[in-house]
């Protein structure tokens, strides 16, 4: 009996370490920012409405990825029209802008990062498809953009709209 006791308690403590492995796995793939970003429909002002597809070899740590990626996106790559959108350009559209201030954009996107103050999922949106060995995982998300760009504006990552040309 004790020894059964002594199992399930190494068992329990164990826990939390594989869902730590498991996160971490999670920002390698998120590190390589594979992901598919597209308009979800209207929004309102001073925000972005994007569907933003994550992969991932676990649905649950893609659907948390999620938010990371709809701020990289709204950041560094822009999104094509759509659904009545309008095409809408990167924050940062200086070629480099991501390399160029790498220490600023790994704090950004660590975990517990900066960027989940400018995302919110928007709930029962979540679609899962199995593709191969992983999972592509869409889910709609709100990108407060203007909240973001004053962000990337004070930090020096991005020039203002009143600087002038």
């Amino acid at each position: 009996m004790k020894k059964i006791l002594i199992s399930l308690l190494a068992v329990a403590l164990s826990l939390p370490v594989f869902a730590g492995l498991r996160q971490k796995k999670a920002d390698k793939d998120t590190n390589q920012f594979r992901y598919e970003i597209e308009c979800a429909g209207n929004a309102i002002q001073g925000t972005y409405l994007v569907k933003v597809w994550s992969y991932s070899k676990s649905a649950s740590i893609a659907e948390n990825q999620c938010r990371k990626n709809a701020v990289h996106g709204v950041i560094f790559k822009g999104y094509g029209g759509g659904q009545g959108c309008v095409s809408q350009r990167p924050l940062a559209n200086t070629p480099g802008a991501e390399t160029q201030n790498k220490e600023y954009f790994d704090s950004f996107f660590s975990e517990g990062g900066e960027f989940q103050k400018y995302a919110s999922i928007m709930e029962g949106t979540t679609e899962v498809v199995k593709v191969g060995r992983e999972y592509k995982v869409g889910v709609t998300v709100s990108v407060r953009k203007d909240d973001l760009r004053k962000a990337l504006e004070a930090a020096g990552i991005i020039r203002g709209l009143n600087s002038g040309f």
